[in-house]
């Protein structure tokens, strides 16, 4: 059974940093590319960054170039969120997803998902 568990949200002000990480179990992590995606009250769910599968590759949503970078250790099976200088728009769920394929931003390329963590940004 996969499984892909997020943690390292919480609350956080203006500016602040947080690191969001997802572990992963029941797959064969190497062979998949990692992404993260957020949704937001009363928004759908966006792209926010995406890895390769050797963590050579990375794609970033333009709201969090600069700001954010991913990244994975494929010997922990986990994949990481940096998010420095946050907003109170980045305010959202935090979800880990797998793809097989490789990284895109429709969320319909994507095989596995975790929970979600929560980050709320206040100003």
């Amino acid at each position: 059974q996969v499984q892909l568990v997020e943690s390292g949200g919480g609350v956080v002000q203006a500016g602040g940093s947080l690191r969001l990480s997802c572990a992963a179990a029941g797959l064969s992590f190497s062979r998949y590319a990692m992404a993260w995606f957020r949704q937001a009250p009363g928004k759908e769910r966006e792209f926010v960054a995406g890895v390769g599968r050797t963590g050579i590759g990375t794609h970033y949503a333009d709201s969090v170039k600069g700001r954010f970078a991913i990244s994975r250790d494929n010997a922990k099976n986990t994949v990481f969120l940096q998010m420095n200088s946050l907003k109170p728009e980045d305010t959202a769920v935090y979800y880990c997803a797998a793809a097989l394929w490789g990284v895109g931003v429709p969320d319909t390329q994507y095989a596995y998902w975790g929970q979600g963590t929560q980050v709320t940004v206040s100003s």
